[in-house]
This record gives structure tokens, C-alpha cells and sequence, in this order.
């Protein structure tokens, strides 16, 4: 397998904030996770927290504080919409302590959208068009309700179609760091047989992340092993090397995707 070589050694990290009671009730199942995951990494954007917090304004502003600090940009989703438990955009006002106003770009492209599409613009829509002061919009092709950008945290939609296309939107403006590669192994062997070779090669190669997973092929148990790293070369070594270490063992070492 070919390993292309990154251009930069520079770590760029984000965190999520998943916002929403349907989410933690179960009612609602999260699809963004997984999507903003691989399109950050493909950006080179390491994802490196996931919170899922109910519509509860200090819950919001506590997570929106704490990962603004510590990363490079946080995403939230959800809580933008129309109704009274949309309290997102407040939240991130009362986080950067600035207040929440009908944005005079956000208010003329929903009256436009709500005009021709023949339905009223009543109050409750109008709130999705309340921004905190001093953020910038984020496009939303699909509803037209946007999202929007405050520093370093980015506000989008919980409906996934509409939370992808403004993901698109925004990846252009993201300035990314080295690309995170991955080669994974399958063997045919359980994990207990491999954790204690595999634990001696991790510390071999600290730059190298290792996982384990165990997994069933035709009835028969095995074990795929992930090895991830920025640094292409220091990868393709440590994956030669688990290739002996499995070999060794009695297994096949056979490269999957």
C-alpha cells in the first residue's frame, strides 16, 4: 500500500458538541458525528472530543468555553431552529458575553426565502435569524435559516442534510494541519494472543497510534489492528513490524482497508 507524504507536521484538533434532549432521550439517533469526523480528517482536522448536552443554556455555555480553549475550532449542532428549546444561539451569546439581535443579513434572506416560497415569516421563524453580536453567517443552501461563526466555534443545524451542506460551506475556511494515515491489518488470532507484542510495539513507536478490535470471520475469532500516525515513514515501519510480530505468531498479516 502507498503512503502519501504529508506536507506538514502541524496538529490542528476539534471538538464537537452534539446539542439536544432528542439526542439523549434516544428519540433522535446522531448521524453528524461520523460525517464531520471524515471530512475533518480529510482536511486535516483531528476530531478529538465528542460531548453530547442537553438543551440547557449553562450545560452549552460550560462545553462552548471549555473546547474553545482547548481546541483549534468546535462544531456544535443543533438547536437553531424556530421553537422555544432552540436556545443554541443564546447559549454561545452568553459564552463569548455578547448579546443576541435579529442580524440584518439573516432577517432579508429568510423574508425573501418565506416570501416566495408563499409561507408567513411569523415570529418563531424570525428567531432563527437572532445571531450573537459579531458573528459571521454560515450558509445553509438547503432552508436558507443559517448558521453561524463565532471565533473559533462553528454553529450549524442538527438535521443532517441541512448540517452537511453547511459543512461544505465552511471547509474551504478551515486551515488544516497534517493529514492522519491509516493501515489496518486482519489476523487470525484472538486479542489476548496479540495484546502483549502489540503493547511492546506501541512503546516502540510512540507516534504511532495502535488499536486492537476483535472481529468474527466465519465463525472463526480474529483481531483487526489499526495503526495510525501523521509521520508516514515511522507508520510504514511499525506496520512492517507488527507484519513480522503476526507472522511470528502463526498468523497471517493481511492488509485490509
Amino acid at each position: 500500500m502507498s503512503i502519501q507524504e504529508n506536507t506538514s507536521s502541524k496538529i490542528v484538533t476539534a471538538a464537537m458538541l452534539v446539542i439536544g434532549d432528542e439526542i439523549l432521550s434516544g428519540r433522535t439517533q446522531d448521524k453528524n458525528v461520523a460525517y464531520i469526523a471524515t471530512h475533518l480528517s480529510e482536511t486535516g482536522i483531528q476530531l478529538r472530543e465528542v460531548r453530547v448536552i442537553p438543551d440547557i443554556e449553562s450545560e452549552i455555555v460550560d462545553a462552548v468555553n471549555h473546547c474553545r480553549e482547548k481546541y483549534d475550532y468546535v462544531f456544535t449542532s443543533g438547536g437553531i431552529g424556530p421553537t422555544h428549546d432552540d436556545i443554541t444561539a443564546d447559549s454561545i451569546g452568553a459564552a463569548f458575553g455578547v448579546s443576541v439581535d435579529y442580524h440584518p443579513e439573516a432577517m432579508d434572506l429568510l423574508t425573501r426565502h418565506y416570501k416566495v416560497s408563499g409561507i408567513e415569516f411569523n415570529d418563531a421563524r424570525k428567531r432563527m435569524a437572532r445571531i450573537p453580536d459579531g458573528a459571521t453567517l454560515v450558509e445553509n443552501p438547503v432552508s436558507k435559516a443559517p448558521g453561524f461563526r463565532m471565533e473559533n466555534v462553528f454553529v450549524m443545524a442538527g438535521v443532517p442534510l441541512i448540517m452537511q451542506a453547511m459543512l461544505q460551506s465552511i471547509l474551504p475556511e478551515l486551515d488544516g494541519g497534517a493529514k492522519m494515515l491509516s493501515r489496518t491489518i486482519g489476523a487470525g488470532l484472538p486479542e489476548g494472543k496479540v495484546a502483549k507484542k502489540l503493547g511492546e510495539l506501541q512503546e516502540k513507536h510512540p507516534d504511532v497510534s495502535m488499536g486492537s478490535y476483535p472481529c468474527f470471520r466465519q465463525g472463526a475469532v480474529g483481531t483487526n489492528l489499526v495503526l495510525r500516525s501523521i509521520f508516514p515513514e515511522k507508520l510504514e515501519n511499525a506496520f512492517n513490524e507488527l507484519k513480522e510480530i503476526l507472522i511470528e505468531l502463526g498468523s497471517e498479516a493481511v492488509e485490509t482497508t
